[in-house]
Order: structure tokens, then sequence, then C-alpha cells
């Protein structure tokens, strides 16, 4: 049944040619911005307080018992991006650091030199039998690349 000004002497319309009736409200839960807000001012508050009185011993607990955990909140807490800016470059060095620079770089340099004499480990690549490719003809005679695989195995072991 639906409610309107015949069936009930005390009904009030929400709307009236499209626009809301006095005292009645378009959005009677509130800004959704504004609740958001407030639950996050209140919900930070609470976390403020109970950090002060159990704040460090709950650090250490999770450190001792939990180090995974704690080290993916630290790395949390750091800036997912840090904007740098040069100020100067190398006119602005002085000589100590340019030569500190220049030597780091040939220590750099070095390192990299030396791993060019590493040891090398020499070999072949084995031919491993494949499926022939799609549209190739077959005579029906050829064993699956799987039972050839499976028959070098066996000569291997032997």
């Amino acid at each position: 049944m639906a409610l309107n000004a015949k069936t009930d002497p005390n009904y009030v319309p929400k709307r009236i040619n499209g626009k809301f009736a006095p005292g009645w409200s378009g959005n009677p839960g509130g800004s959704l911005e504004a609740t958001r807000r407030s639950f996050n001012r209140d919900f930070l508050l609470a976390l403020a307080a109970d950090f002060k009185k159990h704040g460090a011993a709950a650090i250490e607990k999770v450190r001792e018992q939990q180090p995974a955990a704690y080290m993916k909140i630290c790395a949390l807490l750091v800036p997912r991006e840090m904007k740098l800016e040069h100020a100067g470059g190398v006119k602005a060095m002085t000589d100590e650091r340019i030569e500190g620079a220049i030597a780091a770089i040939e220590a750099w340099m070095a390192e990299q030199k030396a791993g060019e004499g590493a040891k090398v480990i020499e070999g072949e690549a084995e031919v491993v039998p494949s499926l022939p490719a799609p549209g190739t003809p077959t005579t029906g005679n050829e064993r699956s690349a799987c039972s050839q695989t499976a028959a070098t195995y066996r000569k291997r072991q032997e």
C-alpha cells in the first residue's frame, strides 16, 4: 500500500515538485567525506592514546617475535619516492670531495676489471629432442619426444 495524503492524514511528502520538503534532507546519512574524516580522526586519537600506554613494549614484542612483520612496518614508513635536487654539481664541490669521488670511481672500476678474469665454465649444449613443428608431415615411425628423452635418461643411468 502506498503512503500518501489519502491513506495517511499525517503523511508529509519528502519531495514537493522535485525539491525536498522543509525538514527533509536529501542525504540523511550525512556527507561520506565528513563521516570518513570523523572516523579517521577518532581512530587515530584512540591509536595515539593506546600507543602512549603500550607502544614501546608492543614494538619490542613484534621485533623479537615477528622480525619480518617488524621490517615490513619499517619499510612502509619510508616514503616510496624521494625527491632529489642537484645543487651545484662538481662546481660546488671542494677539491677534497672531488678527489674522494675520483678515488671511489677508480676503486669501482678496479673491481669491474677484476671480474673480467673470472673463471668461465666451458661446456656444450645438449640437443634435446622436441616435438615437430606444427604442419610438419610425420611418417608415424618417429618416437615421441618424451619417449626419446626417457630412453636417453635410461642409457645414462646404465
